[in-house]
């Protein structure tokens, strides 16, 4: 299988790491352990991000609560994403691509720190002692004086948040170092996992809109030009989950991938959360439309890797995804006679009234690099207080 294309908007489809005219092709028992481990680690983040978007959504802490993306941002998320993704190519082209790597790297170094924290410390609050010192931190940064002055940063934190920090770092600085598979898969599953989590769909229509937008744009991009594919081969960062399909005989040395870019997890992974709150609110005991989508996005993705791996060819993963995860839940609605409910239901409107958009669009949008980038006020700043609520759009 070729490699794959590293989407800047759905991100990459599943799609092995170097040319085979490169390295010699992969055993079937590589390929099988590869792509059952792509496809093992892309459900984890999409299954408990989306419990966790639970929690998110409950939360009364405005600092806590998620983005909410409308129909007016899904509209114009792709647009963006292509613009996006041309300058990207462009740059590449232009100046040297060791250079941008190396800005790219550093970039990456630090929102990845942050994510992994945030995704590790619910886990480590369980490991701390009850008699843990755990004291409280603020970093405030003003501008101004007197009855002017105005807050910039107001960030307040404690040990625990520090202690997490530090073994984020430790990652970090591996990841920086030696670009190894293993550190880039952990900050790779923090990114999709914290994009589930705080990236909220206000409703069934915006993701529609959002998923066959993308649909659009990563099938143009993979078979209509060449973008996507140069881009995927230049941009070195955690925007991709990889697998080594010759760990069987280099061991963890390996370099031959697969790879499933973060975009293919976050974009259908956000829509099926919605799926689960949606769940909730009907109050039913029940998770069936949040289960209906998971198998379909394990149909989806299998399907992906299959057309793949017949054809030799980069696949538009969301080709295949947008019409299982959006398709099985409205068979599931149409059989149970919900489908007015579905599309009625406003997740927004379970939270708070000024529950914070996504008011702009990142630097590399629509990609997995921008999703997370959308999160990185929130990420480093989790109990900031805001002044006021943004604007809307």
């Amino acid at each position: 299988m070729e490699e794959a294309a590293a989407h800047n908007g759905s991100a990459a489809g599943a799609g092995a790491g170097s040319p085979a005219a490169a390295r010699p092709p992969a055993t079937p028992e590589g390929m099988a352990l590869a792509y059952g481990s792509l496809v093992l680690m892309a459900l984890l983040p999409i299954f408990f991000g989306a419990l966790r978007s639970v929690s998110c959504a409950k939360s009364k802490n405005s600092s806590e609560m998620p983005e909410t993306i409308t129909s007016r941002d899904a509209a114009r998320f792709p647009i963006v994403a292509s613009c996006t993704l041309l300058g990207l190519y462009l740059f590449f082209k232009i100046f040297s691509q060791e250079y941008i790597n190396l800005l790219l790297s550093m970039y990456f170094f630090v929102l990845g720190i942050l994510a992994l924290s945030h995704t590790i410390s619910p886990m480590m609050n369980r490991f701390f002692p009850a008699n843990f010192p755990n004291k409280q931190y603020q970093l405030l940064f003003t501008q101004g004086s007197g009855e002017s002055k105005e807050e910039i940063v107001n960030y307040e934190f404690d040990t625990k948040d520090l202690v997490c920090l530090a073994l984020s770092s430790v990652v970090g600085v591996w990841y920086l170092l030696r670009k190894h598979w293993i550190a880039n898969n952990l900050f790779g599953l923090a990114f999709s996992l914290n994009g589930v989590e705080l990236l909220h769909l206000n409703n069934v229509s915006t993701g529609c809109i959002l998923l066959g937008g993308l649909f659009i744009y990563d099938v143009f991009w993979v078979f209509g030009t060449n973008v996507m594919v140069t881009v995927a081969k230049s941009f070195e960062a955690p925007i991709k989950l990889v697998f080594p399909q010759d760990l069987l005989e280099k061991g963890l040395e390996a370099d031959n991938f697969a790879m499933l870019g973060l975009g293919d997890i976050v974009i259908p992974g956000i829509f099926i959360a919605l799926l689960l709150r949606f769940d909730i609110s009907l109050k039913k005991n029940t998770r069936t439309y949040f289960y209906a989508s998971f198998v379909a996005y394990i149909f989806g993705l299998g399907l992906t890797i299959f057309i793949m791996h017949i054809f030799k060819h980069a696949q538009p993963a969301l080709l295949y995804l947008v019409p299982a995860c959006i398709g099985f839940p409205l068979l599931v609605a149409l059989a149970k006679g919900e489908v007015t409910e579905m599309f009625s239901y406003e997740s927004s409107a379970e939270i708070l009234p000024h529950t914070p958009r996504l008011t702009h669009f990142p630097t590399v949008s629509g990609s997995p690099a921008s999703l997370a980038d959308s999160m990185q006020q929130k990420l480093s700043c989790p109990r900031r207080r805001r002044q006021q609520s943004p604007s809307a759009m």
